[in-house]
């Protein structure tokens, strides 16, 4: 195998698939370069180039206007491409059914460069939508028409990888030859909890929310109890686990915490009422940063807004890594896949 291998990252998001990956390499004894990157985000991108200051390319692009032509070579593909509806999935089970989603501009990237191996990241609920003809049509695509027979998928949790999250993840490997000595590392037992994530430091009275704010929150939970539905705010121990980080609505308050370290209780920004005195406060960027597994910062230099929603829509960092180390591993030392993809989609299902 080459000493130095060559990456795409698409749907590049902040870099998470490119660092896990990259620090798995780094512990294989194995180079990496990262020769094209596509994120369509321009707060995303500013994070991301910040973070990789030596790229020589821009990551500012829309995939599906860059022609597979232009992209460099390269030894591995990742991508954690969004999951679009597909419109005619199952129908006729092939290339075709992936035209117009974004699923196809990773397929017709493979088709053309033929890497070594490529690992691609997704929703759990991949699995089962269209009860299962989505994923169905995907491993057909990428087995049969792009020739990787050697596909495989499994849900991995992110908290079973030493970050403090819910986070269930479906990721699919395949490589162009060999494959057989390839398995998804396994699950280990929940070792890290949110006190483990906390800042050190009490953090700025901007994260706890208002009287007033709470107050809605409450009721808005108990209208929803009363109908027998269990949305609402949750505050999580120190000693859980975070449910999964994610963008938008209730999003941030899924994960509320009790921090009574705070001692000057005068707002710093415009909010309806007073700072509650209860010690309940959302996360901060640096903590979401933790939860999957970044270092501190990473996101810094663009607003908590952004910051919130870069993080939700990442990858956990240590997955990906575990993942990535054995990839190399196979590439170094590739064995004959024996196809169990039917099997693993019915035990799946």
């Amino acid at each position: 195998m080459k000493k130095k291998l060559k990456t795409i990252d698409l749907f590049a998001g902040i870099g998470g698939i490119r660092l896990g990956f990259q620090r798995a390499a780094a512990l294989e004894g194995v180079q990496s370069e990262c020769v094209f990157t596509s994120e369509y985000d321009k707060y995303a991108c500013q994070t991301y180039g910040k973070n990789f200051p030596k790229d020589t390319h821009d990551p500012f692009n829309d995939i599906t206007k860059i022609k597979e032509d232009s992209i460099p070579p390269h030894d591995i593909l990742l991508a954690g491409f969004p999951c679009q509806a597909f419109s005619i999935a199952g129908k006729r089970g092939g290339f075709e059914d992936t035209r117009g989603t974004l699923f196809f501009d990773v397929a017709r990237i493979i088709k053309k460069h033929r890497p070594k191996a490529f690992l691609l990241e997704n929703v759990k609920g991949l699995i089962n939508h269209r009860s299962g003809k989505t994923l169905a049509t995907i491993l057909n695509v990428l087995k049969t028409d792009l020739g990787y027979q050697s596909t495989q998928f499994k849900v991995l949790n992110a908290k079973n990888f030493g970050v403090a999250q819910n986070r269930e993840r479906i990721y699919i490997v395949g490589f162009l030859e060999g494959g057989g000595g390839f398995d998804f590392p396994s699950s280990t037992e929940v070792t890290s909890s949110i006190g483990d994530i906390i800042e050190e430091e009490p953090v700025s009275v901007k994260y706890y929310v208002s009287d007033v704010y709470l107050k809605s929150m409450k009721e808005h939970r108990a209208r929803h109890e009363a109908k027998g539905n269990g949305f609402g705010y949750e505050i999580r121990s120190f000693d859980d686990v975070a449910n999964a980080i994610v963008v938008g609505g209730m999003g941030r308050e899924r994960n509320l915490v009790i921090d009574n370290r705070l001692k000057d209780f005068t707002p710093v920004t415009h909010i309806k009422g007073e700072v509650n005195r209860e010690g309940i406060r959302r996360m901060t960027p640096i903590e979401w940063e933790r939860l999957q597994g970044f270092p501190d910062d990473w996101t810094a230099g663009v607003s908590d807004g952004q910051r919130f929603k870069q993080l939700g829509n990442s990858v956990a960092v240590p997955a990906i890594e575990a993942i990535s180390s054995r990839i190399i591993q196979e590439l170094k030392n590739p064995s004959e896949f024996v196809d169990t993809t039917k099997l693993q989609l019915e035990l799946s299902l």
